[in-house]
């Protein structure tokens, strides 16, 4: 890759990876990212169909809501709209930015049980969840109210993972099984009534994009430290200038899950 190819091949290494380590990692705005990586979004739009989900219900919850990004720009509200968040630095983030709009943000750890009574909610929705408890999902929801939710499929980015964290088992790369969470879903009681699924290209254009990406995405090379890596971040800096941006294959789902009236 040359000059002219990408501006970041006029930087060295150790600048760019020293800018991405100080970046801010706090909520879900990708937007340090512009120009250094692009993802291919799902053909559904799932903050469109958010959106008219939401205004169509009284009571809604947004489980895990990172910085709020997904919520707050949704084009519509619940009257009584709640967020949980666990990471401290996302629920102040959150806080702020959902606040005036009306919206609860509260502290919770993700883990059962969700700090709701049963019924509470016409509406519960999660965008890329790291875990979801069906059963506290079924039990928070009013007999007709629905799950409604974007996640992380099977493999997704694992070109980066393995190349990091070496081959991955089979029992590794199913997790996040659309059928799987189907399966779930239906054990909990709830009927899914749409599910789709898409894998899509994800291109990083310079190591510190990839450096950034991991320190966000926490869960993609547990424990991720640039000085733990730093030798293995020199090789993939040296790939992407001699061969281009390093691809990746992303995996999502759209699962829509009804409880019985």
């Amino acid at each position: 890759m040359n000059e002219d190819q990408h501006p970041a091949a006029a930087r060295t290494f150790e600048e760019l990876v020293a800018e991405a380590e100080a970046a801010p990692v706090a909520g879900w705005d990708f937007s340090w990212l512009d120009g250094r990586a692009t993802e291919q979004r799902p053909s559904w739009g799932y903050q469109r169909l958010l959106g008219e989900r939401l205004t169509r219900v009284q009571a809604a919850l947004d489980l895990q809501t990172g910085g709020g990004e997904v919520l707050a720009g949704a084009g519509g509200l619940a009257p009584l709209t709640v967020a949980t968040e666990g990471w401290p630095p996302n629920i102040a983030k959150a806080t702020r930015l959902l606040h005036p709009l009306g919206v609860a943000v509260v502290a919770d750890q993700d883990e059962p049980p969700l700090p709701f009574a049963d019924e509470a909610f016409d509406l519960v929705v999660s965008r890329h969840p790291v875990t979801v408890w069906w059963e506290e999902i079924a039990r928070v929801l009013r007999p007709g109210g629905s799950y409604f939710s974007q996640q992380v499929g099977p493999a997704s980015v694992f070109e980066l993972v393995e190349y990091f964290l070496g081959p991955q088992s089979e029992q590794v790369r199913r997790a996040r099984d659309p059928e799987l969470a189907r399966q779930a879903a239906q054990a909990a009681g709830l009927e899914v009534v749409d599910l789709r699924y898409e894998r899509l290209r994800t291109e990083f254009h310079d190591i510190g994009a990839v450096v950034y990406f991991l320190r966000k995405v926490i869960w993609m090379v547990p424990g991720f430290t640039v000085d733990q890596y730093r030798e293995r971040l020199r090789e993939l800096d040296r790939q992407i200038r001699r061969d281009g941006p390093f691809v990746a294959s992303t995996a999502r789902f759209l699962i829509e899950a009804r409880k019985p009236a």
